[in-house]
Parts: C-alpha cells; sequence; structure tokens
C-alpha cells in the first residue's frame, strides 16, 4: 500500500505544479477561481490517501469538511463574478 499511496501522492504533486504554473500564467479571475477549486480537489485527494494509507478515519472527516468549505467557496466566488460581469 506504501507504494501504491506514494505514487498516488506524487502524481497530485505534479498536477498541483502544473496548475500553480498556470494560476502564474492566466489572470482572469474565472481561470483563476476554477485552479483554486482544482487544487482544493486535489488537496481532498491527498488527505484521503493519507486517510487510505495510514487506516486514520478521522481524517475523512476532514476530507468531507474541506471539501465542503471548497464547494461553498466556489460557488461564492463564482455569485460574485457573475454580479460583477453584469
Amino acid at each position: 500500500m506504501t507504494v501504491i499511496s506514494a505514487i498516488a501522492i506524487g502524481m497530485l504533486v505534479a498536477a498541483a505544479a502544473l496548475l500553480l504554473v498556470r494560476f502564474a500564467i492566466l489572470q482572469a479571475i474565472a481561470d483563476r477561481v476554477v485552479i483554486l477549486d482544482a487544487l482544493l480537489v486535489l488537496l481532498v485527494g491527498g488527505i484521503v490517501i493519507g486517510a487510505a494509507a495510514t487506516g486514520n478515519g478521522f481524517l475523512l472527516d476532514v476530507a468531507m469538511a474541506v471539501a465542503l468549505v471548497a464547494f461553498t467557496a466556489t460557488v461564492t466566488v463564482a455569485r460574485f463574478v457573475e454580479r460583477q460581469s453584469r
């Protein structure tokens, strides 16, 4: 399980690095919101992988809380961007 966990974490880190490069390049607020949402999804994935690797069920509760906050933040910012575009 540790080899698979290490490979999965490595893939998440590579995806996060590519997203951060894209974040630095793009200037539109909508693009940045999507990138930050994707980074939070990667964070939740990392927490879930950590929970699977350690067998700690509490980390699944943390992952659910982070996912809920990420969803709420994304919806809030999307509504803000939509109102500004009018």
